[in-house]
């Protein structure tokens, strides 16, 4: 799959605990990442241990469907696109996007990727727009499809076979 993302940074500090990017929504997308105006060095799949996805965040445009949340379940993990940032700054670009820190908070999780577990940034939606019984559209979830070459072919199944609002 051909994205215009841009991969390759002028400095990148492997070291910087903030300078990975965990991506379980729409932000799997590469192409939307690239459009988005993030900067990566690279990027590989990763495992998110202990919690479930979500579509429990109430889309701002469309009230009656849902966005991407992680939920706490022991026993789940959530798969999804691990971006390595050319800084540690670059997360921030991703703030206004996610209308941080309306919308949903960032902090760090540790995710598993198959050679290592690297800390990294990701979003969690905020109780106050969360809601209970929501669902995707199609076009949402096609974001999340796209992140296919990063995910197992069992996790990116049960992705595709998500009952969306507009169906």
């Amino acid at each position: 799959m051909a994205t215009n993302i841009t991969i390759g940074c002028a400095k990148a500090d492997s070291k910087a605990v903030s300078r990975f990017y965990f991506a379980y929504g729409s932000n799997m997308d590469p192409a939307r990442v690239a459009q988005r105006g993030l900067r990566v060095e690279s990027i590989r799949g990763a495992r998110l241990d202990g919690m479930r996805l979500a579509f429990d965040k109430q889309s701002r445009e469309h009230p009656r469907s849902g966005h991407a949340n992680l939920a706490f379940e022991r026993g789940a993990c959530v798969e999804g696109v691990l971006y390595a940032l050319c800084d540690d700054v670059e997360i921030a670009r991703m703030d206004r996007f996610e209308r941080a820190p309306i919308n949903y908070s960032r902090d760090i999780v540790v995710v598993t990727t198959a050679h290592d577990r690297v800390a990294a940034w990701t979003y969690f939606a905020n109780p106050a727009v969360t809601r209970s019984g929501l669902r995707p559209e199609r076009a949402y979830l096609a974001h999340l499809l796209a992140g296919q070459p990063y995910l197992s072919s069992a996790y990116f199944e049960r992705l595709r076979d998500v009952r969306c609002v507009d169906d």
